[in-house]
């Protein structure tokens, strides 16, 4: 894998890969390292536990402010019913293995292509814990962990987004023989807004008004995710406009200040009109045709 070597110049060349005997040593020694060919006894002491994932979909609202979520988990969690988390029935204790004389090794001498060696490998009678355990705890069946449902309230930080993940500490699997447990980590999903849009901070929405607005000008509420503003709109304003409200967009996460809201005005063209505003129209047009003030006013922006 490229940026995993560790130098050696040109030329250099990693023998513990091309070695005929490369197999064969880590067969017969443990795969090299390891120092002096030490006994290979299973870990018997407390494991780091499993992290976890959960994928959790919010309200819009709940991204841009904030807010408790209620969530529900299943996680491995050491047994109260034996000790530490053994899988041994209390009261009991495990015996050493016989066959391994409490090693979890057993050395076996074989015939190789370059004479008889001795190969250690873990014990099949305790599986290399160099213990026997005669009776298991009847509540884990010897695992030292179960299998338990949580609920949880988690905060949601203002500002979160599709694909933001909060972690939550010691909420994962606990480790075996009582290890500490791994954490939780929650991937969030934003549910659409049929209003609202959101790019980053900004947030985005349309509104529509009339023709006639469009000419003459206005003011209409704006919705925004602090409620309803007030926006004048020009007159000879044109289609598509976007027009842009500083600081009504969504917090920033970490309380950065706050993005901004963009409002798209849409104008409403009529497929049809009365007999009576056809003919103020046909007046105004006649009026543009003669060079107008107020049509060259209104239509020349």
């Amino acid at each position: 894998m490229k940026g995993a070597g560790g130098g050696g110049g040109p030329g250099f060349q990693d023998f513990g890969d091309f070695s005929p005997f490369g197999d064969i040593f880590e067969t017969f020694f443990g795969g090299g390292g390891g120092g002096g060919g030490g006994r290979s006894r299973r870990q018997q002491g407390p494991q780091q536990g499993d992290d976890l994932r959960l994928d959790l979909e919010i309200d819009f609202m709940t991204a841009v402010f904030g807010g408790e979520e209620k969530i529900r988990i299943s996680h491995l969690e050491t047994c109260d019913t034996c000790e530490n988390g053994s899988g041994i029935k209390p009261g009991t204790r495990p015996r050493t293995c016989s066959t391994c004389s409490g090693q979890g090794v057993v050395m076996q001498v074989v015939r190789t292509p370059l004479g008889m060696l001795q190969q250690q490998s873990a014990c099949p009678q305790c599986q290399g814990t160099g213990e026997i355990i005669d009776e298991y705890c009847g509540t884990c069946s010897g695992r030292g962990r179960v299998q338990k449902n949580k609920q949880l309230k988690i905060t949601i930080p203002a500002g979160v987004d599709n694909g933001s993940r909060l972690r939550i500490r010691k909420e994962g699997d606990a480790g075996p023989k009582a290890g500490p447990p791994g954490d939780l980590y929650v991937f969030l999903s934003v549910k659409a807004d049929k209003n609202f849009k959101r790019e980053g901070a900004d947030i985005y929405s349309q509104v529509r008004i009339s023709y006639v607005d469009a000419i003459l000008g206005t003011e209409i509420k704006v919705a925004t995710v602090d409620g309803d503003v007030d926006l004048k709109v020009a007159a000879g304003t044109q289609p598509e406009t976007v027009t842009r409200l500083a600081e009504k967009g969504a917090p920033k996460l970490g309380g950065k200040g706050r993005g901004d809201h963009f409002v798209t005005i849409k104008v409403d063209i009529p497929t049809s009109v009365s007999a009576s505003d056809k003919e103020l129209l046909m007046k105004l047009k006649e009026g543009i045709k003669d060079g107008a003030t107020a049509g060259r006013g209104f239509f020349s922006k």
